[in-house]
């Protein structure tokens, strides 16, 4: 078969293929053009999703009539000179509008500044039908009709035209983010109208335009620098997150990126704090040496490869790590608001002679008489040293229960500390704390759970862990493949504190366990992990896992629901949570507290 030379109009549809997947693809071209010619002004209509039309105007540089015959060929660019090595625009290839034409009807009006008049070209299908002066303002329209029109094909994979009208928003607001000095307008007859002001060099204000005006209230400032490579941004704390990763944006040298590492850093940086299914809010900017990273990977230009990946990645998870350190503790805003949804004034339920039934009379020596209180190992070390006995069955056991005589509440100030100081509990499972200006209910379990496993993921990082032998071993009856498993990483589970043995070809003896976590349902703990590691790589080993298995055991050794607590031990629990990184979630991610302010609750009673 002989070899022939393809058209132009052919070699641009099979660009047209790499480049211009669906409308916003086209929309992403378009607006970085804009960027390019230093407009501050740009605005985008839309028809049946950009499928129908797609016109961006600016207020850029524009162009003059020679410009408009080049910029419709293949590889025509004022961005680039000879080299790759310094790219420092948007666009620098010079395939968007000669692709976009040979797929669609285009035509573009432009005019520079200060000339006379402007200029208009169109083309169709691959073809100029025109180019002539035309009356424009300073700047340039692109108008993009019938997509995809030459290549009937492709409209077969384009999705509703809904999905691609929020395909191109979603184009919009990255840019948006990327660029607060520029003002967007995006409208059209298949949407309403959504603006994004200039905000200068307020980049947090441009966030909250995009992100919500809540992200301003939970989020973090990055600012980080190792070796050539800077990060700046702003990362939400862990219990402001989202249920799909759409809300995480990532900019290189001001080029808004979808790339995988970079995706990959934010999610180790927020391992252990995120429930599973839930995604942190992150906006990144990256800046480095345009020559340390490569933007021509693909086509569309959103994704870059690094020359130094790993210092790219190290560097965002330490950012990130270091940030949430520093403040991610504190609760997100998002909760007080979701309480105060929750809360309907004037249906309580109450009705004229009602009497409080005994579940909700408070403590009394009447009601509760006083109990000896038993010591309880997984306690020590945190101020928790007693616990009641069991004996209350067949008592009044209050649901809102206060302090007892003798016992007096307010024995520390709450503009002390920042969690407060314990007032009540609830239901035997939330702690209810007064602060300096509001109040703050506390999850015991949740925050008990996470104190537990910062202290063993604080000895695994020392030491060995220390453990406590049983009087008895306890035989575990699992499978033989859960005891194979279990028994490849004995000596790993050892440093841990726990110490197995095998018992036969269908059981381990558990002859130890963590000191720290107290008494433990060893084989409740022990089945669990023989299916964690079932799930698990083995060979990448557990030595690498050790702190998933650490925050497994702490969830056996915390304070569980449903036990009462003294005052002492409730602001123990308190204090101990303000001195422990990462306390503001559980190892599942879920948050610990919730925080009300003082203006939040007189908003219920209608005082503000």
């Amino acid at each position: 078969m002989a070899i022939k030379q393809l058209s132009e109009t052919l070699i641009n549809q099979i660009a047209a293929g790499e480049v211009i997947e669906r409308p916003a693809s086209a929309a992403k071209e378009l607006i970085e053009n804009a960027l390019d010619a230093g407009a501050t002004r740009i605005e985008i209509a839309t028809a049946g999703g950009g499928k129908a039309l797609l016109r961006v105007t600016d207020n850029g540089s524009g162009m003059e009539e020679a410009d408009l015959e080049l910029a419709v060929r293949r590889h025509c660019t004022s961005k680039i000179n000879e080299t790759l090595e310094d790219i420092r625009t948007l666009g620098f290839r010079g395939e968007a509008l000669p692709s976009i034409g040979s797929v669609a009807k285009l035509s573009i009006a432009s005019r520079r500044a200060g000339a006379a008049g402007g200029a208009e070209i169109a083309v169709a299908g691959g073809k100029v039908l025109h180019l002539r002066p035309a009356a424009a303002n300073p700047g340039t329209i692109v108008e993009v009709r019938d997509l995809f029109f030459a290549t009937p094909a492709r409209l077969k994979f384009l999705k509703t035209e809904k999905a691609e009208a929020a395909a191109i928003t979603e184009v919009v607001k990255r840019m948006a983010i990327a660029f607060p000095r520029v003002r967007f307008v995006l409208s059209g007859t298949d949407r309403s109208t959504l603006e994004f002001p200039a905000t200068g060099d307020d980049h947090l204000a441009r966030m909250a335009q995009v992100l919500g005006a809540e992200f301003k209230d939970n989020a973090i400032a990055l600012d980080a620098v190792r070796e050539d490579v800077g990060l700046t941004g702003f990362a939400g704390v862990p219990t402001f997150n989202r249920g799909n990763s759409a809300h995480q944006y990532a900019f290189v040298n001001g080029r808004p990126v979808q790339d995988k590492l970079i995706l990959s850093a934010i999610r180790g940086a927020y391992a252990e704090t995120i429930p599973s299914g839930r995604y942190p809010v992150a906006v990144l900017s990256l800046t480095l040496d345009p020559a340390l990273v490569d933007v021509n990977v693909h086509p569309a230009k959103s994704d870059v490869r690094f020359r130094d990946p790993g210092l790219v990645r190290g560097l965002i998870v330490g950012a990130v790590r270091e940030a949430l350190s520093r403040e991610g503790d504190r609760a997100a805003t998002t909760g007080a608001d979701g309480m105060l949804r929750a809360f309907t004034a004037g249906r309580s339920g109450f009705q004229p002679g009602w009497r409080p039934s005994p579940a909700t009379v408070p403590w009394t020596p009447e009601t509760s008489p006083s109990r000896p209180y038993e010591r309880t190992p997984a306690m020590a070390g945190y101020g928790f040293t007693e616990r009641p006995q069991a004996a209350f069955d067949g008592l009044a056991v209050p649901t809102a229960r206060a302090e007892p005589p003798g016992e007096p509440m307010r024995a520390e100030e709450p503009s002390r500390f920042p969690l407060g100081a314990a007032r009540a509990q609830l239901h035997e499972n939330y702690i209810v704390a007064q602060t300096e200006n509001g109040l703050v209910i506390v999850d015991q379990h949740a925050a008990h759970e996470r104190l537990v496993f910062e202290a063993m993921r604080k000895a695994l990082h020392s030491k060995r862990l220390s453990s406590q032998a049983l009087l008895i071993p306890e035989i575990i009856d699992l499978s033989e493949e859960d005891c194979d498993r279990l028994m490849a990483f004995a000596e790993e589970l050892g440093e841990l504190g726990l110490a197995i043995e095998r018992f036969g070809p269908g059981a381990v003896a558990v002859r130890e366990t963590p000191a720290l976590l107290g008494e433990v349902d060893a084989q409740g703990l022990v089945r669990q992990l023989a299916d964690e590691i079932a799930e698990w790589d083995t060979a990448s080993g557990l030595a690498a896992k050790l702190e998933y298995v650490a925050a497994t055991m702490a969830c056996h050794g915390s304070v569980r629901s449903g036990r009462r607590l003294r005052s002492e031990e409730m602001n123990a629990l308190l204090r101990q949570m303000e001195a422990t990184p990462g306390s503001g979630q559980c190892n599942h991610g879920r948050p610990t507290y919730i925080e009300l302010k003082l203006a939040d609750i007189e908003r219920l009673f209608g005082r503000s």
